[in-house]
């Protein structure tokens, strides 16, 4: 028989209660923007709507990694999923009558919540990888792809949840099951998680964060622009398009509306997270040296900028939406997805690789400070590039940051054998 990894009891414990909390993560998402728009928000305000929850993850990626590394990953992990409890219930005090004003505020303020709510689960479950994974036969590279790529499976499944609930419970309702649901399982938990994930040390100063390695650093410069390019298509833009695509207007073209964009991007995220779980297999990475896998981010981040560039061009063809665009976007989009999550799961596990396990925390939360940072660039050019320049100036300009991207990953330089001991 077989004997079970050391570890591998918390790191299940932990993947389940984010796989939990990314399902409430993409729900909401679209529900809010779904439900927002039909109110009659503009794509400027329904950035807006995200605008603080990615400022909140930025800030929060700083504090939580020194917040694990004094108190210890599992009071990160249990203060994500309670904060997101209560951003769900706050949420449900929404009141139509508000004005516009009133109401894009409110929704900030909540949204800001789940922004560091999910960053704090976020954190505390890649943190867990290094610390639990096993180091041989590229083990780390393997947890930590499957972590990511079930997660992003699992927030595909939300967006196509978070749809369905809209067009059968309404919007308050559907943010309340998902309160009550996610409660439960915070609590089951809390009650079943196993020792394996370090308490925290005293002596932890929160200057620490701040890393003074070079790859680090530059990978972490390659994320912000990375994520942006994903974002300025993905928050707003895209989903707003295909809206005024497929829906007439009425109740049941809305209804019908909402299914198909929600399909959609569950599809599209389930599509980034199985290639995400099977990165390692499709970089060989077993067979390769680190320095290998160092050197081919960049030219994955280099494919990647042929498809929303050939993307714009099908776009400025066109003088107008029509059949063939639709579903030219829409199978450019998933093979977008498919060369991103290649580019993604390969910077999460370096990483990893990049840092040491007394430091972990504070690398893995500056690092994913950066990846806030490129969702919020993302997300304010998302609303405000649909807005002045439609979906081809969205597409270029993804495709202007997937180009930095590939720019930028070029400046990681291979470790030394003493680098990596």
């Amino acid at each position: 028989m077989t004997q079970r990894p050391e570890g591998l009891s918390a790191y299940i414990a932990v993947t389940a209660a984010y796989w939990a909390f990314m399902l409430t993560d993409g729900a909401l998402r679209m529900l809010v923007l779904l439900h927002f728009h039909t109110l009659g928000f503009s794509p400027v305000q329904l950035a807006y709507l995200f605008v603080l929850y990615e400022i909140a993850g930025m800030a929060t990626n700083l504090a939580a990694g020194w917040i694990a590394a004094r108190f210890g990953l599992t009071s990160t992990l249990y203060a994500g999923l309670g904060l997101q409890v209560l951003a769900l219930l706050t949420l449900t005090q929404l009141d139509p009558g508000w004005t516009v004003g009133v109401s894009v505020a409110f929704v900030m303020i909540v949204q800001g919540a789940s922004g560091v709510a999910k960053d704090l689960a976020k954190m505390s479950s890649k943190s867990a990888v290094k610390l639990l994974a096993p180091t041989e036969g590229g083990g780390l590279f393997r947890w930590v792809a499957v972590l990511t790529g079930s997660k992003n499976a699992v927030k595909g499944l939300g967006f196509l949840l978070g749809a369905a609930l809209l067009a059968t419970l309404g919007f308050i309702w559907a943010v309340l099951v998902m309160a009550v649901v996610l409660g439960a399982i915070l609590i089951a938990v809390a009650i079943l998680m196993p020792s394996g994930l370090p308490k925290g040390r005293k002596g932890a100063k929160f200057s620490e964060v701040f890393s003074k390695s070079a790859n680090v650093n530059w990978l972490s410069a390659a994320r912000v622009f990375l994520f942006g390019a994903r974002d300025v298509w993905f928050v707003v833009g895209i989903p707003i398009y295909f809206y005024a695509v497929l829906s007439d207007g009425t109740e049941d073209g809305n209804r019908a509306a909402f299914f198909m964009i929600g399909t959609f991007m569950a599809v599209w995220v389930i599509l980034y997270g199985a290639v995400q779980a099977s990165a390692p297999k499709i970089l060989r990475a077993a067979e390769r040296s680190e320095d290998d896998l160092i050197r081919a981010a960049r030219s994955w981040a280099a494919l990647l900028f042929c498809v929303p560039a050939a993307l714009m061009g099908a776009v400025l063809m066109t003088s107008g939406p029509e059949p063939w665009l639709t579903i030219t976007l829409v199978i450019g989009l998933l093979v977008f997805g498919a060369i991103f999550a290649v580019n993604s799961s390969l910077h999460s596990y370096l990483i990893l690789s990049f840092t040491q396990a007394e430091r972990v925390t504070m690398d893995v939360g500056f690092y994913y400070m950066a990846n806030a940072s490129g969702r919020l660039l993302g997300t304010v050019l998302s609303g405000l590039t649909y807005q002045i320049g439609g979906l081809p100036l969205v597409l270029g300009t993804a495709a202007l940051m997937v180009a930095i991207a590939a720019l930028t990953s070029g400046k990681l330089q291979v470790q030394s054998s003493e680098a990596r001991s």
